[in-house]
């Protein structure tokens, strides 16, 4: 799908035009908002043949309106919010797809909007329709050329199309689902292509041209640096890990840089603590948090944010073979800190531990660090709201509204020294798991926050639920595929800094 922006009206295809259920007393009345359509399908609204519900879909075949051969009428709430306007793209697209068109007009101004909001929602509306255009099919058989899809061109249609304003949301928009797809891309990759050395030569390519500096360190240098959580998940693989650091700086150097930190589990079988085989598969996605923040990185540099910035991945996988750790191993991570490692497959806190010690060493301004964590979150939360683990309130302030500028879902998990207590060590300063029943991913947070410097404000994010397999809730999501989970409000909480 290509897709410009426009003052004029243009004969494509098709138009798409809006439907809205404006509320009378208890009645609820019809109103098409391109008045010249609304006259043309008087007789169907008054019939009640077109209703469209919110985010449903009318097709109009050879219609032939002002020069239009088909028209899309989409339903459309009276008061919408931007995710709203990112699901109902989600609809045009799908709507598009199936009528095989290869052009289509956007009615913009028909959304019902104040002038405040041109911007936002002319931004939700082009992210929803790349967001939904992103498919993972690459390592398919491909077609023979006359079966394979041609592409859409949509042009959303405003007034407003040339104020600098418009132009610089329908770029961001661009910039962001570009960076969101380049995330999701590197979750959907099967393990054998997206081993760590692949994802590290991947992000190498990735950032030519956009002014980050990126460095990869190999397992002897991730030796050299005492880095004893990455290196001892990792001695169960032939697949030597990697620590990605990626710099962007936009600010002046006397500016503190803010630091992301995401997981990079290119794969995880669980170690010597094995897995249940059921859905095992799925395990490709345990690199989902350092993928995100990757994608998140990507953007705020194509964004050129006046903001220093830090991003740091370690990636490993998490397998069984002679030299594998084994429970009850201890390991010491980088800050000198000894664990118990009771549980191979609470592996994901172990690497993220020498992370977060070598961002805390950065003096940063803050901590903000994504992984698919624990299950308990899943069981908490399910798959709609990201959790998120904070004691500081300040920060807490700015991943909320970093979180309602994005439209994506967060939740304020609690996080005690209660939970601190629970992963002492017996044989060692910590464990990784807890020695309690419950608050499995409190435990795993207070683990992590114990390699965090104090006084540097650190926010976790357990992804767990939400990197995959959101399309029954996000309609611009994969069904089953990697959802670039919080690439948006990472960028939006830079933008505070």
């Amino acid at each position: 799908m290509k897709i410009e922006l426009t003052k004029t009206s243009q004969s494509e295809s098709v138009l798409v035009a809006f439907a809205v259920n404006a509320k009378q007393g208890k009645e609820s009345r019809l109103k098409l908002t391109h008045l010249e359509l609304g006259q043309r399908l008087k007789s169907a609204i008054e019939d009640k043949e077109l209703s469209p519900q919110p985010l449903e879909t009318v097709l109009f075949r050879d219609i032939q309106f002002d020069g239009f051969r088909h028209v899309l009428v989409v339903g459309v709430s009276e008061k919408p919010q931007h995710e709203h306007i990112r699901q109902l793209a989600a609809s045009v697209h799908g709507a598009l797809k199936s009528a095989k068109t290869s052009s289509a007009l956007i009615h913009f101004d028909g959304l019902p909007h104040s002038k405040k909001d041109s911007a936002s929602f002319l931004q939700a509306l082009t992210e929803g329709l790349l967001l939904t255009n992103y498919s993972f099919d690459e390592l398919k058989t491909k077609k023979k050329d006359k079966d394979t899809p041609k592409e859409i061109l949509v042009r959303i249609q405003t007034k407003t199309a040339s104020e600098a304003t418009m132009k610089r949301a329908f770029h961001e928009a661009h910039i962001l689902a570009e960076s969101v797809n380049f995330s999701r891309r590197l979750g959907d990759m099967p393990g054998n292509l997206m081993t760590p050395t692949i994802l590290a030569n991947t992000v190498l390519a990735a950032v030519k041209g956009t002014g980050i500096k990126a460095t990869v360190w190999d397992k002897a240098r991730i030796k050299k640096e005492k880095m004893g959580g990455l290196l001892g998940v990792s001695n169960g693989s032939d697949q030597e890990p990697r620590f990605i650091i990626l710099e962007y700086k936009g600010a002046p150097a006397s500016k503190k840089p803010i630091c992301f930190v995401g997981k990079g589990l290119t794969f995880d079988c669980g170690g010597i603590s094995i897995k249940p085989s059921a859905s095992m598969e799925e395990m490709k996605y345990d690199m989902c948090g350092g993928a995100n923040v990757l994608g998140a990185t990507l953007a705020i540099a194509k964004m050129k944010l006046k903001v220093n910035l830090i991003c740091l991945v370690p990636s490993t996988e998490n397998l069984v073979s002679g030299s594998a750790t084994k429970p009850g191993d201890v390991h010491f991570a980088r800050n000198g800190k000894s664990f118990e490692v009771n549980n191979t497959d609470a592996e994901g806190r172990l690497i993220l531990a020498d992370a977060l010690c070598y961002a805390s060493e950065q003096k940063p301004q803050i901590i903000i660090d994504a992984a698919t964590l624990t299950g308990a979150i899943v069981v908490a939360l399910g798959n709609t709201h990201t959790g998120y683990f904070t004691r500081d309130k300040a920060l807490k302030k700015k991943v909320e509204t970093a979180a309602d500028h994005s439209g994506e879902w967060v939740w304020n998990m609690p996080l005690t020294d209660f939970h601190v207590k629970d992963m002492k060590g017996t044989y060692a300063d910590l464990s990784n798991i807890s020695a309690s029943k419950g608050a499995g991913s409190a435990t795993a947070a207070a683990f992590l926050e114990q390699f965090v410097e104090p006084g540097i404000p650190w926010a976790h994010f357990d992804i767990a639920g939400t990197a995959w397999s959101v399309g029954s809730r996000l309609p611009y999501c994969p069904k089953k595929g990697a959802s670039g989970a919080m690439v948006r409000t990472f960028v939006e909480l830079a933008k505070q800094f």
